[in-house]
């Protein structure tokens, strides 16, 4: 290990769920859990308290849910990342989480090899998405409800625009970079580009923003769920 270990925070409201993700997490040399907590008001307060890399945070819960919580984490200076955890995949309040500030989602019968690489893809700065789950969520949910006015596009350029309609679409850089017929450190400038240009966190948040500015809308077929508008 070259460096000091992610320090994660587990936030569930059943404690049979708080203490199994925390021991299997111990398990591993490079994942600290530094707490866990019942309720979305206690989480906020751990994570101003013991500094979190990455929570795990549960949707529902009493007192404060998973999303207010997200909100209210997210807003905080240096905030960690937040994983969601949730018992089905397609939970309409994920993609309320994602818009607040989640960097991605888990479900809670997650293998544990499958855990431990979610938290450290999301403790290194990347957004832990699954192409062939989030889009289909995302688009499902985003599809039954009102679009919000589209946040300010103007400020990207042409091929930022199209790297942000890919980054929708689920498409690695690699991909990205084969689509637009581009080097892999280009592609990574304009994904950076556009992330600070919108003041988004990461590729989660550029999913949220190309829905809601009218980038891309959802269709109907759940395999296939974005069309350029």
């Amino acid at each position: 290990m070259s460096g000091p270990p992610f320090r994660v925070l587990v936030v569930d409201d059943l404690e049979v769920v708080r203490a199994g993700f925390a021991a299997l997490l111990e398990t591993q040399p490079d994942l600290s859990v530094v707490g866990t907590a019942a309720d979305g008001a206690e989480a906020v307060r751990l994570c101003g308290d013991a500094r979190p890399d990455v929570v795990l945070m549960d949707v529902r819960m009493p007192v404060m849910d998973g999303i207010e919580a997200t909100r209210r984490v997210a807003a905080l200076d240096d905030p960690p990342r937040i994983l969601m955890l949730t018992t089905f995949d397609l939970d309409e309040h994920v993609y309320d989480a994602l818009a607040a500030g989640a960097s991605g989602f888990l479900l809670k019968d997650v293998t544990a090899e499958r855990l431990f690489d979610a938290v450290r893809v999301v403790a290194a700065g990347e957004a832990l998405l699954a192409p062939s789950v989030t889009r289909r969520l995302i688009g499902e949910f985003a599809r039954l409800r009102p679009r919000p006015p589209a946040p300010l596009l103007d400020a990207l350029t042409p091929r930022e625009t199209d790297v942000l309609r890919l980054i929708a679409e689920g498409l690695s850089n690699a991909e990205i970079a084969e689509r637009l017929v581009v080097g892999d450190e280009t592609v990574k400038t304009h994904v950076s580009r556009v992330l600070r240009k919108l003041g988004l966190r990461d590729r989660a948040q550029a999913v949220v923003a190309a829905y809601e500015s009218g980038l891309l809308v959802p269709r109907t077929d759940p395999d296939r769920p974005w069309r350029p508008a």
